[in-house]
């Protein structure tokens, strides 16, 4: 079972843990993370079912598996990326192609079906290392991710926190520092997706 913890819990665990193990080593600026969609909107991942209509259009309306590397097959379309953008992105996706070449003023809907199974991995310097899933139309935030691999060590660096994902295809790394995230009060910003890896390093003594 995944416990919900508040946000102030939260802030609070971040706060002991880097006071025990935090290195003042700055991120690394040269590895910009991808952009982070918002944890209150649901990201469609691989393996998911959507069902997508178009108003007046019933010839169109599509029951789409969402395959590996986030493609699908939509008539007129073809191939169509919808793997990685939240429901109201992909969308808007949907609605600006199908406005280019075919239709006046396209409106779409998508709805997801069946949510496939997400999960994320936590490595390193935290107490509970292992894999986790997310819940249904639910999105997780990187802290709440650290909270529930059971927080830092006492020899976490807990500035050069690595996160690994695949993005269009390739294998994507970035640098977050959980103090600055505390401090700034933008966890909000910072979603883990589907088969991040999350690696928390050891400090230098």
């Amino acid at each position: 079972m995944i416990a919900k913890y508040s946000a102030p819990f939260l802030i609070v665990l971040m706060m002991c843990s880097v006071a025990q193990g935090f290195a003042a080593e700055s991120p690394d600026t040269n590895s910009p993370p991808p952009a982070l969609p918002s944890t209150k909107a649901y990201v469609i991942a691989p393996n998911d079912l959507v069902l997508v209509k178009v108003y007046r259009q019933d010839d169109l309306e599509s029951r789409l598996r969402i395959s590996a590397n986030g493609t699908t097959s939509f008539p007129l379309l073809g191939t169509i990326n919808l793997g990685g953008r939240t429901v109201e992105e992909a969308t808007g996706y949907l609605r600006d192609l199908l406005a280019k070449d075919y239709l006046v003023n396209p409106q779409v809907t998508i709805t997801v079906l069946e949510y496939a199974k997400r999960r994320f991995t936590v490595l390193g310097q935290v107490q509970k290392p292992g894999t986790f899933e997310i819940p249904s139309e639910e999105s997780v935030g990187f802290l709440e991710a650290i909270a529930m691999a059971g927080g830092f060590t006492r020899l976490a660096n807990t500035g050069k926190i690595v996160v690994t994902r695949m993005v269009n295809g390739k294998k994507s790394t970035f640098t977050l520092d959980a103090r600055a995230i505390t401090a700034d009060g933008n966890t909000a910003e910072v979603t883990i997706m589907p088969e991040d890896t999350i690696t928390v390093p050891q400090r230098l003594l």
